[in-house]
């Protein structure tokens, strides 16, 4: 196979995207260092060694590029030489980004390729819709009440432009403060590069459910009488009884249904990543399974893997094949939420148990 790709649907307009394309500091923050060839602007080096699928840093040329829909660029990795494809389709929530490596020269070992793959859809869906929320938020009018509309955020140090002076200027320069401070802590808590090797943190172990007794087992205190001198004359004898016969009965196994953990494995300033691992404990055969997640008023779901889904309202309901005894099932699921509190759904459910962790 010479060829590898990942897409994402984005809840940003196609010049955001771009610009999160073709800006080689913000490049660096959500796939790897970008450094601008001086003699050779439309020459990038990619300082690629060591991620997951690259052995070398890649030299690459752009040889084609259509703002805001197209950007094509020849790569040269050591000794192998592709061709990376960026494509941004318009949809109506936003826009689609399509990334494609094809081989021209070389070839990928089966786990190269597969890694190289799952380090750019884990950059597609995890830091990159980071790095667009942060390029939004730069985009608040703060001078709305001053005259004509702008999305220029003040710049630090600059002269301040004249202004009424029977306005409030204390109050919007200090919107202005408390908005640029916000924004730069958002900038600083961006995630490191993850490191996909590794994997993402374990979930705890699915919690073990108390033991309780059954009511017709549990020991009822009983009301003990008052001896008195009558009824200890007409105590009975102390003979022993025929003990009950132990033989057993057979009793049918009981079936263990599947279970469910979620986890938040990242977190976007307006929105999160969500991981539910399905488990169905030892026994006779596989499971089938339908597992429910219900998202915050505002929340929409963007790309998943691991499961087929489909959102119906807040409701988002993941199908697929049945899980063998014994096994497990990874489902991971980006979700756009415009309330920046939101980092988790409100329920989840399989059949009709919920999921622990939330």
């Amino acid at each position: 196979m010479n060829e590898i790709g990942a897409q994402i649907d984005l809840s940003h307009p196609s010049d955001r995207v771009w610009q999160a394309l073709t800006n080689p500091q913000l490049l660096t923050r959500w796939f790897t260092e970008t450094e601008v060839v001086t003699e050779a602007p439309r020459r990038l080096l990619l300082h690629t060694a060591g991620l997951p699928g690259f052995h070398a840093a890649v030299d690459a040329e752009v040889t084609e590029r259509r703002a805001p829909e197209l950007l094509v660029l020849h790569c040269q990795e050591g000794d192998r030489r592709t061709r990376l494809t960026c494509a941004v389709t318009p949809t109506p929530e936003g826009c689609r980004l399509s990334v494609q490596e094809t081989m021209e020269h070389g070839a990928w070992p089966a786990e190269d390729r597969d890694s190289r793959e799952r380090y750019y859809q884990q950059t597609l869906t995890g830091r990159l819709p980071a790095i667009l929320d942060w390029l939004a938020f730069q985009q608040v009018d703060l001078r709305r009440g001053e005259g004509r509309p702008t999305t220029e955020l003040p710049v630090i140090g600059a002269a301040p432009a004249p202004t009424d002076r029977r306005r409030r200027p204390v109050l919007v320069a200090a919107l202005a403060g408390a908005v640029l401070a916000t924004g730069a802590v958002v900038w600083a808590l961006l995630p490191d590069a993850p490191d996909p090797a590794a994997g993402p943190d374990p979930l705890p172990p699915p919690p073990t459910a108390a033991t309780t007794g059954s009511p017709a087992l549990r020991a009822t205190p009983s009301t003990r009488p008052t001896p008195t001198a009558a009824s200890s004359a007409a105590r009975p004898s102390r003979t022993p009884t025929a003990a009950p016969s132990r033989t057993p009965t057979s009793v049918a196994p009981a079936t263990t249904a599947m279970t469910a953990r979620y986890q938040t494995t990242a977190t976007r300033l307006f929105g999160y990543t969500g991981q539910v691992v399905l488990d169905n404990p030892a026994g006779p055969a596989a499971k089938d399974w339908t597992l429910v997640v219900t998202l915050a008023e505002r929340g929409t779901l963007t790309s998943a893997n691991g499961a087929d889904w489909r959102q119906d309202g807040q409701t988002v309901t993941f199908t697929g094949s049945p899980v063998p005894a014994g096994r497990s099932q990874t489902i991971t699921f980006d979700v756009r939420d415009t309330d920046p509190r939101t980092k988790a759904p409100e329920s989840c459910t399989i059949g009709d148990d919920p999921c622990a962790g939330l």
